[in-house]
């Protein structure tokens, strides 16, 4: 495995971590629809949260929140819906980012940016 997708999956899973540690249920990892995917799908109380994982070992050029373009967003929203219908979940839903940024002394600074945006009209 490269070593880009090494530091992805860690990322990932130090996500997964950080959740758990604040009282989320983490419901599926790298749920697939077709190809779009959702990095982690977990419940915050009685609320289904779709979360995008982005790290970056720097912030020089762009924040990694920053690659969660509009296109990412349609993919995100479409699974989502997918994953709703079909396990026929009512629940109430929201879109989060966490990003990791790896610091210079080789810790990760973590940021969860909850409702990081809407599904878009029309999708």
């Amino acid at each position: 495995m490269a070593k880009h997708n090494d530091f992805g999956r860690h990322s990932e899973i130090m996500a997964q971590n950080y959740l758990m540690s604040i009282g989320y249920k983490i419901l599926e990892t790298n749920w697939r629809s077709g190809h779009k995917e959702i990095d982690i799908i977990a419940k915050d109380e009685n609320i289904i949260v779709f979360v995008e994982v982005k790290s970056r070992t720097n912030d020089i050029f762009a924040k990694p929140e920053d690659a969660v373009n509009f296109k990412k967003i349609k993919n995100i929203v479409r699974a989502a819906n997918t994953y709703l219908i079909s396990h026929n979940i009512e629940n109430d839903s929201r879109f989060d980012i966490i990003t990791l940024l790896l610091m210079p002394s080789g810790e990760y600074k973590i940021e969860h940016i909850k409702d990081a945006f809407i599904a878009p009209l029309g999708i």
